[in-house]
């Protein structure tokens, strides 16, 4: 039995497709339309995922979709009229599209479904509709090594959930509690996305790489003033400090004054200002997750806890919960986002809807290291590389890793693309740039000249599993990059007087490691386990980088530039390529150097290839 699930017109729009309960395929609609965060129907994602099955599209038996619409409309409807006759301006501007679009989307979704396959095939018979939190939930549970768990999902607002606390067992997820828009803690970490200058629904992992270079000074004051907050992590917002019930946008002029100032204007220099209130917003959040958990085990009983939801990607808070060991064991959705809520409509369809038990291992997730996306043969990679006139070497496999991990030792940074592309917001070494961790400039390097993006973002390693603790305090696998844990006290290097006297943004010239291109100025790192036996290849690069330094991790960070998704096909890589600083390409079993190619063809090449 063949399910697809859905999830789109939000952000991050994508498709999953299981088989009797197992995961097939997923991606997001982004890594198609090169669109960051595309929240279009995903037409391309679901023509993959049927491409990847090899399968007729109708012995798909259901078509989920991971909310419901009228509910949504229904929470909009009795916000407005609840805050009128403020919020006219925005009512008026969303309006016109519900009406329109959203408020007709079965309508839509079975259009677009049959433009998809160009036939009838009755999706309206097959379209089914789960509850956006629900979806998350099932996303956690489902694919997660538990038999019996307690599931939090925690995000902005889905149709009028913004935290549930649930059980899983078995077969079976029941919600235990509800918190109800517009009290969200994923709106208030939002606000302060908004305030402190960054994109909503994007720059919230800035905020988290701010952080530390501030002090929690506003900690208190977030508790004081803007929530009311329960011992057992329930919380109240003072909507007087908001703006996203009613307006265009996320805090008021209340919320201003009580913080000193205007919003922070995108792209201007940041001030301490914005490092302190990344750093209080940060500390609020771990707390309100703490209490949540203690709760939640406290109530069911359990010593598993699964997480899912955008708030479950900041990985910051990940860590602070993995160390308070109120749980035995942790596991997340490494799609937690509303792209995981595609998977998690169709597996909730599988074992809710029509009762199927699950089958699952206790030694590993069912999630395929989340490598589910689309994969390219060495025949197509070389018929592109010619067509596009790129300088290239064909390498047996062994000859491969070996260069790679040289040039790596070299100082070069490497764009690294093997296998199926990855589903969720993390590269996890099959579209990743990789680079040497023990360099002093490679963060700096790789943040100005390859990834254009701000200095103080920090990147992550990716350390061969069997040596963790020797590098860092975490006992225990992460293959997913979504756990921060600190480096250990025999890798970090002293610092001197003056060194130590540093603060805000300057204190990123210290190297505090070993490893300083991976590591915080908290002396942390959001590390990924990398195991030979669900990525042979990457773990063999590591390997023989190990073999030649001593040295089992690599800097591992997205294959994209700032404003564009993680590349998918060998286009996007090549054009990445040649845009970039970047100088190594691995793609397949083709090796390309930056210094072989004719630069002139960068032109070209975007020009030729504009519409890929």
């Amino acid at each position: 039995m063949y399910i697809l699930g859905i999830s789109a017109y939000y952000h991050d729009s994508a498709a999953c497709l299981i088989h009797d309960g197992k995961i097939i395929a997923a991606a997001q609609e982004e890594r198609f339309t090169r669109i960051k965060q595309d929240d279009s129907f995903p037409y391309q994602a679901i023509q993959y995922c049927v491409d990847e099955a090899e399968i007729d599209p109708s012995e798909i038996v259901n078509v989920v979709f991971y909310e419901k619409p009228f509910l949504k409309f229904e929470r909009l409807l009795e916000t407005y009229l609840a805050f009128a006759p403020r919020g006219f301006r925005s009512f008026a501007s969303a309006m016109p599209l519900w009406i329109k679009e959203k408020l007709f989307q079965k309508y839509n979704l079975v259009k677009s479904l049959e433009k998809v396959f160009s036939d009838n095939n009755n999706w309206s018979e097959k379209l089914l509709f789960s509850e956006h939190h629900l979806s998350h939930a099932a996303s956690a549970f489902y694919p997660s090594p538990f038999q019996n768990a307690a599931i939090l999902t925690l995000d902005g607002v889905g149709e009028w959930t913004t935290t549930s606390l649930a059980v899983g067992n078995g077969k079976t997820v029941k919600v235990l509690k509800e918190m109800h828009f517009p009290h969200s803690l994923g709106l208030l970490y939002s606000a302060f996305t908004y305030y402190t200058g960054f994109k909503v629904n994007s720059g919230e992992y800035k905020v988290m790489g701010l952080a530390p270079y501030g002090e929690p000074i506003y900690a208190d004051l977030i508790k004081d003033k803007l929530i009311e907050l329960k011992e057992d992590g329930s919380f109240h917002l003072d909507m007087s400090y908001f703006d996203f019930c009613t307006g265009l946008t996320m805090t008021s002029e209340k919320f201003h004054k009580l913080f000193g100032g205007s919003p922070r204007k995108p792209e201007t220099e940041l001030s301490q200002r914005e490092m302190d209130l990344a750093a209080s917003i940060q500390k609020v959040t771990e707390e309100i997750v703490i209490k949540l958990a203690r709760s939640i085990a406290k109530e069911t009983g359990e010593t598993n806890l699964c997480l899912a939801g955008g708030v479950a990607l900041n990985c910051v808070v990940n860590g602070v919960l993995s160390r308070e060991n109120i749980f035995e064991n942790i596991w997340i959705q490494p799609a937690a986002g509303d792209a995981g809520g595609a998977l998690g409509a169709a597996l909730a369809a599988w074992h809710i809807s029509y009762n199927r038990d699950r089958n699952h291992s206790i030694d590993r997730d069912e999630m395929m290291g989340s490598y589910l996306g689309p994969s390219f043969s060495n025949e197509q990679i070389e018929s592109f590389l010619k067509d596009c006139g790129a300088v290239f070497h064909k390498l047996s496999e062994k000859d491969l890793i070996e260069k790679v991990a040289i040039a790596l030792t070299e100082e070069k940074a490497v764009g690294w693309m093997q296998g199926r592309m990855e589903f969720g917001p993390r590269a996890l070494g099959n579209r990743s740039i990789i680079a040497d961790p023990r360099s002093e400039f490679m963060q700096k390097q790789l943040n100005l000249k390859v990834k254009y993006r701000e200095s103080f973002r920090p990147f992550a390693p990716s350390i061969l599993s069997e040596y963790v603790s020797e590098w860092f305090k975490h006992d225990g696998s992460s293959p997913y990059m979504l756990l921060v844990a600190e480096v250990k006290e025999q890798k970090r290097l002293a610092m001197n007087e003056e060194q130590k006297s540093l603060f805000g943004i300057d204190k990123l010239n210290v190297p505090r490691s070993a490893v300083p291109a991976i590591t915080h100025v908290d002396y942390s790192a959001r590390i990924q386990t990398v195991h030979a036996d669900t990525n042979p290849k990457y773990h063999a690069v590591i390997s023989h980088f190990n073999d030649l330094t001593g040295c089992p991790l690599v800097v591992n960070t997205s294959f994209n530039v700032r404003g564009e998704p993680i590349v998918c096909s060998p286009a996007d890589a090549f054009r990445c390529f040649m845009g970039t600083e970047l100088d190594v390409l691995a793609v397949g079993d083709y090796l390309l150097f930056k210094n072989e190619q004719d630069l002139t063809l960068k032109d070209n090449y975007e020009e030729r290839y504009e519409l890929d």
